[in-house]
Parts: C-alpha cells; sequence; structure tokens
C-alpha cells in the first residue's frame, strides 16, 4: 500500500472536522442507524451522536448502504464499544474516543458510571474488555471526550477534548477508589472477589442478602471546565470546539494541520490551561472553533 492509499485510512480529530465542516448538517434524525435499521429514531439521540462522530471521522455521511459503511468503519477502527465499557471507539493505530449527549450546554455532568475520567486509556485497565484489549497491540492511548449537545433533535455545540487537558493520572482517582474498597475490609464484613467497589455477603441473619457496591463517577462537562475558552452565537446551526495539547497538534501531519487552517469559518489559536494535577502550573495548548451556519 502507498502512503496515499494508507494515508485514506487513517483518521484523526482534525480530519474529523473538517468532515464535519464539508457535511454542513446537524439533524440527528438523519443520522443513519449503528446497526442495520435505516435512520435513527428521534428518541435515540445518544446513538445518534456516537453515529454522527463515526461517520465523521471515516467520512462516510452520505454512505447509504449499510454494509459499505461498516466496512468503512473496519478500515478506520481497530475497536467499536458497547454502553457498560469504555471506549466507544479505538481509532486504528489512534486515539481512544469516547461519546458523551448532554442535555444542557454548561450545567450537566458526565455520567462516567464505574469509570473514572481518563487522561490516557490503558490496555491493563481491568474495566475495558478482551476485545478492546486484543483489538491491536497497543500499551497506551491518548483518551478524547467527545461531547455534544443536542436540542430538539438537532445537534448545537460538539466539544472535543483530549483527556490529557481534562482528566488527572489515573493514580488520583484509583486513591481514592481503593480507600473506599479497603475500608470495607476494615469493617469486618464477608466481601467477594469484585471488580465494583465491594460485595458483601450474607448480610442478614439468614445469610440470604448481598450488597453490591458500585463507583458512579462524573464530571463536570467541558463546556463549563472551559467556559473561558468558548462562545456560542444561538444563530449558527453548529459550533465545534477542541481542546489538546500543543504537542499532540504539532503531533498531526503538517498537511492535517495546513487543511484545518484553510477551513471557512475556523479558529485556531493557543492558549494556556491549567494542569488536571496541579492547576497551579499552567501548559500550552490549543484551542479550536470551527462554526456552521
Amino acid at each position: 500500500m502507498n502512503s496515499s492509499e494508507n494515508d485514506m485510512r487513517t483518521t484523526n480529530v482534525l480530519k474529523l472536522i473538517k468532515n464535519i465542516s464539508d457535511y454542513g448538517g446537524n439533524d440527528m434524525r438523519k443520522m443513519p442507524a449503528l446497526k442495520s435499521s435505516s435512520t435513527i429514531r428521534a428518541n435515540q439521540m445518544g446513538e445518534a451522536l456516537e453515529s454522527f462522530v463515526r461517520n465523521g471521522f471515516c467520512n462516510s455521511y452520505s454512505e447509504r448502504s449499510h454494509e459499505k459503511r461498516i466496512i468503512k468503519h473496519s478500515n478506520y477502527f481497530s475497536y467499536l464499544g458497547n454502553q457498560n465499557n469504555p471506549p466507544d471507539i479505538v481509532i486504528r493505530d489512534g486515539d481512544a474516543i469516547e461519546v458523551k449527549k448532554i442535555d444542557g450546554v454548561k450545567k450537566a455532568y458526565l455520567a462516567l458510571n464505574s469509570s473514572y475520567p481518563k487522561s490516557k486509556l490503558y490496555s491493563n485497565n481491568p474495566l475495558i474488555t478482551a476485545s478492546c484489549r486484543n483489538c491491536e497491540e497497543w500499551e497506551e492511548k491518548d483518551m478524547v471526550y467527545i461531547v455534544g449537545f443536542v436540542e430538539k433533535q438537532k445537534l448545537k455545540v460538539l466539544f472535543i477534548v483530549y483527556g490529557d487537558c481534562y482528566a488527572a493520572s489515573k493514580e488520583i482517582y484509583e486513591k481514592v477508589r481503593d480507600s473506599v474498597s479497603n475500608g470495607l475490609k476494615s469493617l469486618n464484613l464477608e466481601l467477594s472477589k469484585t471488580r465494583e467497589l465491594g460485595r458483601v455477603n450474607r448480610v442478614d441473619p439468614l445469610g440470604i442478602t448481598n450488597l453490591r457496591i458500585r463507583g458512579m463517577w462524573g464530571i463536570k462537562n467541558p463546556l463549563e471546565v472551559f467556559s473561558d475558552l468558548i462562545d456560542i452565537d444561538s444563530k449558527d446551526k453548529l459550533t465545534v470546539f477542541a481542546l489538546m495539547r500543543k504537542t499532540k497538534f504539532e503531533s498531526f501531519s503538517r498537511s492535517d494541520r495546513n487543511m484545518l487552517k484553510s477551513l471557512r469559518r475556523c479558529a485556531i489559536k493557543r492558549v494556556k490551561i491549567q494542569e488536571p494535577n496541579n492547576p497551579a502550573m499552567l501548559s500550552d495548548a490549543v484551542f479550536v472553533k470551527m462554526v456552521i451556519n
């Protein structure tokens, strides 16, 4: 395979933004279903948002054939997940993607359930599936959160943020998780081995009741966390934001960076962000805003 053919089978967040710009649509009802049905039903906006993102990475918005579309997705993705195990998408030889829908622009939290926020995704994470762990040879991937605000079945805002701009290192969250789990062990309860925070057996005198203790993680959505960077015009059809470290932006090919710079109504600027592990320190980052009207 020559270099141009290889480039056609690679994708990244810069190409996602370009493909969204070319598509120009934001009606979630027109998104092709993730399975074989023709289109997304209006009440499945979370699935519609994931379909929007998948097709954006693969530039397959106009592909009406379900078979051809899934073949194209297979070329670009090494793993497509489920609702219970992060991530939602793994780009082949690229980033891991988690897609989240919110119902309000600023106040909503992202529900992460049993999975704490991730600056990176590691292959030894016990909460990922074996299929994800073995989808390709990897140990660590950059984590990307893609958050969409859908209003009246129209996608109004899409915020793409890399986990290392947004979440602390895994040790921070695991320390809290382990403190809770170890605290249970000190209570002289009958515990079972579990991937959850704990499971207590034989709670009652008959020994027939158990208690499952699950972690339910949540994090402020990036539209609130980075509210000082964003501005949204209600007249615009769709506003796309992206935030990544300067080193990440510069790791993309020059052609992809120039492609992004050439987009109509796309602004790219250098910003300073607080380090998630130490807010007293500031790091260089790149902020992208692209508007479709």
